[in-house]
């Protein structure tokens, strides 16, 4: 992300008028390797590699704003291996993430967590280290630290079934077990935030198990807790959130943790989420990722596009999938949509 894309996403997410609706892509492990025809092992292990890759992403789509820039990750293992979760990797997909926490008892016993050392979190950082100032030589910054959420990490420790149980069963041990993912996702974002530097003006969080539970479970297991990591960090910072399961059940109470932008899912229509918190948030979607993104054509894509900037109204919105750019996402698809923004935008 070069520094004039970074001014025009914090001027759209302060809901400051912009001379057009700029566009954005959350691009990430599940889609460029298969993009560029790489090995997902590869592409994790291999660092110039991953150097290479990003950069050559970001000169082949130079108009699109990719968030949160130049990401080093492992897939969602980072936060959930600091505590424990078995990662299993794969030459040709993301790793998967699996239960250690048998019994949510076991909480206390497990080791305390050192984010600067700790599994994946060590080696994430570490990439940071050795590439950012080659980054910063290709013209471009790193305004953004990332993590997954609080519900989302407790998942994959506890097991995603077993954790929606506790919320009903085991609520006290519940609130112990989010506690300390908060704790975790805080201290992570705050070690990337020393590792990348004062370019940092933002975070992005990540949590679809928010979108698993009702409004009265959000208020008691999410929102506080939300707004606990929000709260960490300077006011004036960019805060993205991004949850593309349903939203309905959080949506109202989100702006209220201290999110400015939201990224969301194919199931609720950007007319509802305009006009239930599209004057307290910055928009960022909403075209279908999948059957549209994957699977449309570029008129389907094109068609789809416009249909959402003219719910939005032009305002308040930045062009996006509903969530990330899934895997298989084609070059002449993401082409279409921006060839309908500069059609939107000219009028």
């Amino acid at each position: 992300m070069r520094r004039e894309q970074w001014e025009t996403f914090k001027k759209a997410a302060r809901l400051e008028k912009l001379d057009g609706v700029p566009m954005a892509l959350i691009i990430d492990s599940p889609w460029i390797p298969g993009y560029l025809g790489l090995s997902h092992m590869d592409y994790y292990l291999d660092p110039e590699l991953w150097f290479r890759s990003n950069l050559k992403i970001h000169e082949e789509f130079p108009d699109i704003i990719f968030v949160p820039s130049w990401w080093a990750e492992y897939g969602m293992a980072a936060e959930p291996s600091a505590l424990g979760a078995k990662i299993k990797f794969w030459q040709d997909n993301t790793p998967s993430q699996y239960q250690t926490l048998v019994r949510i008892e076991d909480l206390e016993s497990l080791p305390e967590y050192e984010v600067e050392a700790d599994a994946f979190m060590g080696l994430t950082l570490h990439r940071i280290r050795m590439h950012r100032q080659r980054i910063l030589d290709t013209g471009e910054i790193l305004p953004l630290v990332t993590a997954r959420g609080p519900l989302c990490t407790a998942g994959f420790v506890r097991g995603i079934t077993e954790f929606m149980i506790d919320l009903i069963e085991k609520p006290e041990w519940s609130h112990k077990l989010i506690d300390r993912c908060t704790s975790l996702i805080i201290d992570w974002l705050k070690a990337q935030y020393a590792t990348m530097g004062d370019t940092v003006e933002g975070i992005f969080l990540l949590d679809d198990i928010v979108g698993f539970i009702n409004e009265d479970h959000y208020m008691e297991f999410a929102h506080p807790y939300l707004k606990q990591i929000c709260d960490a960090f300077p006011q004036h910072w960019v805060k993205i959130y991004h949850n593309d399961a349903d939203v309905t059940a959080c949506l109202d109470h989100l702006p209220d943790c201290g999110f400015n932008v939201l990224n969301w899912g194919k199931q609720t229509d950007i007319s509802e989420v305009k006009e239930r918190v599209g004057d307290r948030m910055c928009l960022m979607g909403n075209v279908n990722p999948l059957e549209v993104g994957v699977r449309g054509t570029p008129d389907e894509v094109r068609a789809a596009t416009l249909e959402v900037l003219e719910k939005s109204g032009g305002r308040g919105v930045i062009l996006s999938v509903g969530g990330g750019a899934s895997p298989g996402m084609p070059r002449e698809n993401i082409l279409a949509m921006l060839q309908a923004l500069d059609e939107y935008n000219a009028h």
